[in-house]
Formats: C-alpha cells, sequence, structure tokens
C-alpha cells in the first residue's frame, strides 16, 4: 500500500489545481478554434497544446521544471532552452526577416504617403498605453506592452512583453494573436461608421510600377531612416529589412525561401508552445489578464479609427483623393486588414479594387508598429 501511495503521490493526480485543469481546458479550446475554425491555427494549435503542456503537474527533482512551477522556469529543462528564444527576442526577430522575405513594398513606394496612415494607426497604441496607466492603473512597462496590441502584430507585441513584462507573455500574446484572427469582425463596423458611403465609394488611380532598382533601395534607405528613430527595435527592423532586401536582390531567392519558409514555420512552432507553457494558471486566470483582454480590443478599435480619421484628414488638404478606408489597413495585420479593406469597399461598389492601395498602409504599419516597440524599450526597457 505504501508503495502505492508513493507511486501516486509521484503523477499529478492529487496536486494539480482548479486553475490547472481550467488553463488545460482553455487550451482545448485554442485547439478547437484553430483546426475547427481555422482562427490563426498555425498559432493557436501550438499555444493550445503548450498550455495543456504547461499545466501539468510534474514532480520536484524531474529536470523538466523546478519546484513545481512553470516548465519554462527549470534551469536544466528543455522547455527553457525553447523559452530562451521568446526572453531573448530571437524567434519574434527570425519571424520579422521571413515577414521581410515574403513582404512585397511596392504599394508602399509608389504611394510614400500611405506611410502616415500606418503611422495614424499608433495612435492607438499610445492612447491605450496612457489608458492603462491611468484607468487601469497599469504600471508603464506592462501598459506599453498591452498598448502594443493594438498594433495586430503578434511577434512585435511578444518581443515586447518579454522584455518589459515577462510575467505577461501569455495574456499579451493570446490577445494580440486572437484579434489579429478577429480583423474582418473588429474593424467593419468601426469603419463604416466613420465614413460616408461617398468616401467608401471613391477611387484611386492604379499604383505605378516600380522598379527593380527602387525596390533594393527602399530596404537599405528604410531601414537606416527607422533605426534612427527607434534604435530599440534594430533587431526586429534589421532582420525585416534583410529579409526583404533577399527577396528583392534577386541573387538569394534561395535565402529568401528559407527565411520566408523553413525558418518562420519553425520560429512559428517555438514560439506558440512557449506562449503556451508560459499559460499558468495562477497568472493567466487574474483580474489583470481580464483587463488586458478587454484593453486589447480598446486598442485595436483605436487603432482603426486612427487610420481612418486621418485618411480623411488627408482629403482635406490632398488634391488627389485616397479612400478613407484604406486608413483602417494602417494595423500591421498582413494582409488581413488589407483584404478587410477590399471587402468592404467592395461592398458598396463590386468594381472598386482597394487591396494594392490598402497594402501600402497595411505594410507601413509592421514598420509603424516595430518603431513603437522600439520607442517603448527606449523609454522603459
Amino acid at each position: 500500500m505504501e508503495i502505492l501511495l508513493d507511486f501516486l503521490s509521484s503523477t499529478g493526480i492529487f496536486s494539480i489545481t482548479i486553475r490547472n485543469i481550467a488553463m488545460m481546458i482553455i487550451g482545448g479550446v485554442l485547439i478547437y478554434l484553430g483546426i475547427s475554425k481555422k482562427y490563426e491555427p498555425l498559432l493557436l494549435v501550438p499555444i493550445g497544446f503548450g498550455a495543456i503542456i504547461g499545466n501539468m503537474f510534474i514532480p520536484q527533482g524531474l529536470d523538466v521544471l523546478i519546484d513545481g512551477s512553470a516548465p519554462i522556469t527549470a534551469q536544466s529543462s528543455v522547455f527553457s532552452v525553447i523559452y530562451f528564444g521568446v526572453k531573448t527576442g530571437v524567434f519574434p526577430a527570425l519571424i520579422f526577416m521571413g515577414v521581410g522575405a515574403m513582404t512585397d513594398f511596392s504599394s508602399l513606394i509608389s504611394n510614400p504617403k500611405t506611410v502616415i496612415l500606418g503611422a495614424a494607426a499608433q495612435v492607438g497604441v499610445f492612447l491605450t498605453f496612457f489608458v492603462a496607466v491611468l484607468v487601469f492603473k497599469f504600471d508603464a512597462a506592462l501598459a506599453a506592452a498591452v498598448g502594443l496590441i493594438g498594433g495586430a502584430d503578434g511577434p512585435t507585441s511578444i518581443f515586447l512583453v518579454s522584455k518589459l513584462a515577462p510575467d505577461y507573455l501569455a495574456p499579451v500574446s493570446i490577445a494580440a494573436y486572437s484579434y489579429m484572427s478577429l480583423v474582418p469582425i473588429i474593424q467593419p463596423p468601426i469603419m463604416k461608421l466613420l465614413t460616408s458611403k461617398k468616401e467608401r465609394l471613391i477611387r484611386m488611380p492604379q499604383p505605378r510600377e516600380v522598379s527593380t532598382k527602387e525596390k533594393i533601395f527602399f530596404p537599405i534607405v528604410a531601414f537606416i531612416i527607422s533605426a534612427f528613430i527607434a534604435p530599440g527595435a534594430l533587431p526586429l527592423l534589421g532582420l525585416l529589412f534583410l529579409g526583404n532586401l533577399l527577396k528583392e536582390s534577386g541573387v538569394t531567392n534561395r535565402l529568401a525561401k528559407t527565411a520566408a519558409n523553413a525558418i518562420v514555420d519553425t520560429s512559428t512552432i517555438f514560439i506558440g508552445l512557449c506562449v503556451g507553457l508560459s499559460a499558468q494558471g495562477s497568472t493567466f486566470l487574474t483580474w489583470t489578464s481580464i483587463s488586458i483582454f478587454v484593453l486589447g480590443v480598446v486598442a485595436f478599435g483605436f487603432a482603426t479609427v486612427g487610420g481612418v480619421l486621418f485618411a480623411k484628414l488627408m482629403n482635406v488638404f490632398s488634391k488627389h483623393k485616397v479612400n478613407p478606408l484604406i486608413g483602417a489597413a494602417g494595423v500591421s495585420a498582413v494582409p488581413n486588414s488589407a483584404r478587410v479593406v477590399q471587402m468592404v469597399g467592395r461592398q458598396e461598389d463590386p468594381d472598386n479594387h482597394l487591396l494594392m492601395h490598402a497594402m501600402g498602409p497595411n505594410v507601413a504599419g509592421v514598420i509603424g508598429t516595430a518603431i513603437a516597440a522600439g520607442i517603448f524599450l527606449s523609454f522603459f526597457g
């Protein structure tokens, strides 16, 4: 009997808590949403399974954890080695390199003023920062990480929260990716509320053709300018534009394909796993985490409003009108936001194709969110 009791005590049967069970259920829900509903499956599936792993009780003495805490905290844990890539910002930066290798900046190059719309969407990031500090009484570091959810850029959110508020990696990351997948639901009502039918019917001229030389020079020049503005975002910006240079140079296609496929996929698996592992019941199921999800919606809404209103403001001073719907694409959910702009525009005029125009502020939003992260790091890092 004593042997049986010793065996049972070495299992997790008597040590698992209600919060652990709740987090396992949440992990299962995330897996379901990823597989059945196809909501960001490349991330929600590993995040969900990571949450199940991270909330299993493992007896003290095994080298997967220390003192029954999260597997990622163990010095000799396999998970801690993987988590090192998140903690140091390696995986988010590698994903940025892949994003650069997949991104065509032609729309932005052909219409440079759309970079303003990408910047305008960052208003949501900074407004939410102040709301989090003044209303929710968050400390500045956590408020910065939460505000960045408004940029709708998962890797950047993970990069910043891992530096400023690592205890809240899971809620911030899951909120960021959840709202990215809900772009088609969150943005259209805001876009329609802020624009008139006449504005939504505005047609924009076909973007000009961009030369190969312009495409090659763009990542070099853009990196230098953006790095001067936000040196804290150097890893993200550097690898983003390196990936784009690999794509556009025409002589490094193998490297570009590797960055856009193998490296991105590997980094995505590990990031998702680590986010799930960090989703401990003791830290995730709290009022602070609930507040983070609430503020995430606020941030996303503010960002959409900022982009659309600034597009309307541009029309006041610009001879060549822009369809204000494209301002909503200033959040960096590439290419989801641009597709939503196309969808809403075609509801009014089936022959009005806004996708390429929306890609300008969309890719500008990627740069803008990284710069915002760099600014926050400079102040609170």
